[in-house]
């Protein structure tokens, strides 16, 4: 008998719902008794795979709770998901047509399965990503406040970035507390925070972000965070390789870790050096130590072992 595998597209408050191989489709809202008769449902089929798309959070709770019932689910790559979609064709887009293709998707491809990070894991994420957030709208302001050409309005951006700021602190105390709480939070940071260009803003993210960090391979972790370079060339045509997709975030925090590492982390400074020495554009180069870079903090926690220069 085929294996069951449920595709879930998921709205704002609706998730529309395909069970293959019977082709199959509900809808169901996305709420605590949506959710809840969702489970009752999907239980009894003992699906090999659900497989919802990553739509910027609202997918969330419903993971956790299919998971948390014991259901097999992973979340996939919208990107890839469309690409499939074009693959076969399929123009027409609704709900309910996203659910199926969703479903094809997974059947065809069969996403690894990983382990949803601990509730205390994902508090710790929402507070980094919150504080992204409040960091991203501080920036925005003083670049408005710099194209000022009223100065009664300095006032006002003096109070909104002001109010930024202490909400920043705030976020800033609470992730101390999220830290400070879990030995092994606090044990990882000070690994992690142990190789030179790695502080603890970054560190945190990394550890709220990729807590699959630790118990990946090295091109596993580079491919999950989009730091594998995708190579392009047909015949004798040879394309540049580029990198994408993965964990836009955990890349961005990696990039301004590479950047310091690169001026005053011996090895990889080194390394940086050799690669723009043999030609390779500065960008190239700086990609490479983020990679690198991360292949060695995944080697740290697996190993549970701080930053050494010579093992480096």
């Amino acid at each position: 008998m085929d294996a069951i595998v449920v595709g879930i597209d998921v709205s704002k408050d609706t998730l529309d719902v395909h069970v293959l191989p019977a082709n199959e489709s509900f809808a169901v809202p996305r709420t605590g008794a949506g959710i809840d008769d969702l489970i009752t449902r999907l239980a009894p089929l003992s699906p090999k795979r659900i497989a919802l798309e990553a739509t910027g959070g609202f997918e969330s709770v419903v993971t956790a709770a299919l998971a948390g019932a014991g259901l097999a689910v992973v979340v996939v790559n919208p990107a890839q998901v469309r690409a499939f979609a074009q693959a076969l064709g399929q123009r027409a887009k609704t709900d309910a047509i996203d659910a199926a293709v969703i479903a094809k998707f997974t059947a065809a491809t069969e996403p690894a399965l990983r382990a949803l990070p601990s509730q205390t894991t994902r508090q710790l994420a929402d507070l980094v990503g919150r504080r992204r957030q409040i960091v991203e709208m501080i920036t925005a302001e003083r670049l408005r406040a710099r194209s000022l050409t009223q100065p009664r309005l300095a006032k006002s951006f003096a109070r909104v970035r002001k109010a930024l700021e202490k909400e920043l602190a705030d976020l800033d105390a609470g992730i101390d507390d999220n830290v400070r709480g879990s030995p092994l939070w606090a044990g990882n940071e000070q690994l992690l925070i142990s190789a030179p260009g790695i502080g603890k803003i970054i560190a945190r993210t990394l550890l709220a972000e990729l807590p699959e960090l630790g118990q990946l391979d090295r091109r596993q972790i580079t491919a999950l965070v989009g730091l594998a370079p995708w190579t392009r060339q047909s015949g004798q045509w040879r394309g540049k390789s580029f990198i994408g997709g993965g964990r836009k975030s955990v890349r961005n925090a990696l990039f301004m870790g590479a950047m310091v590492a690169a001026r005053f982390n011996p090895t990889l400074k080194r390394f940086r050096d050799k690669l723009v020495a043999a030609g390779k554009p500065k960008l190239v180069a700086l990609v490479a130590v983020a990679r690198k870079l991360l292949t060695i903090l995944n080697a740290i926690i697996r190993d549970q072992r701080p930053w050494q220069q010579n093992a480096a």
